[in-house]
């Protein structure tokens, strides 16, 4: 690995903070989540509990939710061994 490369390669305490920083992201995002929803569903109950309109927002919004999770929790970061496989690839191509 150049000198070059090795500087673009992000260190230790880069990768934690942007990994610290996504949980406590999808944190807020599942708290916003809970409290907005809450509050929609009080206020379909409270105006007469007909058609449950609140399901909408909150299925959608589960769906983001449940993305953003994965992302955060299950999705596994890039390695330097991905790169250099994928530049490989591309050299085997041309």
């Amino acid at each position: 690995m150049t000198t070059d490369q090795l500087d673009q390669v992000p260190d230790e305490r880069t990768l934690a903070l942007e990994r610290l920083k996504k949980r406590r992201d999808l944190q807020g995002h599942a708290v916003a989540y809970v409290v907005i929803n809450a509050a929609l569903w009080a206020i379909w109950a409270v105006t007469g509990a007909g058609y449950p309109w609140p399901a909408w927002v909150s299925g959608a919004w589960a769906v983001g939710l449940v993305l953003n999770a994965w992302d955060v929790l299950a999705r596994s970061p890039i390695t330097e061994a991905d790169v250099e496989r994928e530049i490989a690839q591309l050299r085997h191509q041309h």
